[in-house]
């Protein structure tokens, strides 16, 4: 197949390319590395560094069988401070994509959306919820399949750590390293429904030929605490007690998955906090 994945030099497009890759899939990629990294592209992939919300990108959806929409502005504390570029990039630049798609006559687009749309409310969460209803619109009005991805606090190889708040496990996890004491934004009771990036992929794969226009949550269906990770990590690595800091007021506090609706189409996710923090750490140590 023919695929072409936008945001491909970030977390999970880089990892999402690298599994198809392997599968003998032939895989475009588009990211303006705004946010992605090129080193992390994977070799096998045609690269392209253009913006979502440029009409250049028209062209490069020929012949093309499923897009993998994950390119957004996605950190939530940069998005509170920037409501117009993110509305900008996760609005009008997914319209610009599913339009192309349509246009090319491409048969099923995957996209990106968030737990973030069930609250409490944020600029980020908030696009992504119009990101749904356009999604939701074309489904209706052409041919092109609509699946949507409600990701959860996936982890893994290639996590951010350029952002103004890098996500939580990179965020421990370089503290550990270097010795220092890390940083827990509230008491560390907040939850989160973790998922490992390998379990993504393997939804990813299904996307490929079972999904319909429906979108899915892509959590675990269990959550942890921050401090659960912070003592899972410190029990793999020793480090110090954390540092305690002001919590942030527009993240939820606690997310937790309904799977559901993935679970009937045979996809099952198994690996346990502990085995997805082993391996979250083996890969961060190369």
């Amino acid at each position: 197949m023919k695929i072409l994945i936008t945001g491909v030099a970030g977390f999970i497009g880089s990892n999402l390319a690298r599994m198809l890759c392997k599968t003998g899939q032939q895989v475009i990629g588009i990211d303006d590395l705004s946010q992605g990294l090129e080193e992390q592209v994977p070799d096998g992939v045609d690269l392209y560094s253009d913006d979502i919300r440029a009409k250049i990108i028209y062209k490069l959806f020929t012949d093309v069988d499923v897009v993998f929409h994950l390119a957004a502005k996605n950190c939530i504390t940069e998005c509170e401070q920037q409501l117009s570029e993110t509305f900008s990039v996760n609005v009008d630049g997914s319209v610009n994509v599913f339009q192309a798609a349509i246009k090319a006559g491409v048969a099923k687009v995957v996209y990106a959306s968030s737990s973030a749309v069930y609250g409490p409310s944020t600029n980020y969460g908030e696009s992504k919820k119009k990101m749904e209803l356009f999604a939701d619109a074309f489904s209706m009005c052409w041919k092109t399949t609509f699946t949507g991805l409600r990701y959860f606090n996936v982890y893994g190889r290639n996590q951010d750590r350029r952002r103004k708040v890098p996500p939580l496990m990179v965020a421990l996890y370089d503290k550990m390293k270097n010795g220092e004491r890390p940083i827990i934004y509230g008491t560390g009771e907040k939850r989160r429904d973790f998922i490992h990036m390998d379990e993504v992929n393997a939804f990813h794969l299904l996307c490929l030929k079972k999904t319909g226009n429906k979108i899915f949550d892509i959590g675990t269906g269990k959550n942890h605490s921050v401090m659960e990770v912070y003592t899972g990590l410190a029990k793999l690595m020793g480090g110090k007690s954390p540092i305690h800091k002001p919590d942030f007021s527009e993240e939820a506090q606690e997310t937790l998955a309904d799977t559901t609706a993935a679970r009937a189409l045979g996809w099952k996710p198994v690996v346990s906090l502990d085995e997805g923090l082993r391996t979250f750490v083996n890969s961060q140590r190369g």
